[in-house]
């Protein structure tokens, strides 16, 4: 009685931790879209703004920039999201195995 116990609670634990897995990797691809998303655009706003205020081209370089930056965001975004779902394939295709 006690053996089935100690499985019933080793099965717990090993559930709690694939929860926990779960949790981290969720943080994990949070984390990396929202650096896609923040770095890019405030460096743009920062820089374009100090570059037109240099060079007297007051709106150019600045919208110029953002532009820029919004498509290296996007670029960045699907290159997280399509690793994250190949990282999913493998894990799927580990655990028919």
């Amino acid at each position: 009685m006690a053996y089935l116990n100690s499985n019933d609670n080793n099965k717990e634990s090993s559930k709690a931790g694939r929860a926990g897995a779960n949790w981290l990797a969720g943080v994990e691809i949070f984390t990396q879209i929202s650096t896609w998303i923040v770095v890019p655009i405030v460096c743009a706003l920062v820089f374009g703004k100090m570059l037109d205020k240099q060079f007297g081209t007051e709106p150019v370089i600045f919208i110029s920039l953002t532009g820029l930056a919004f498509i290296f965001t996007c670029y960045g975004m699907v290159r997280v999201v399509k690793d994250y779902i190949k990282k999913i394939k493998e894990v799927e295709e580990n655990k028919t195995e």
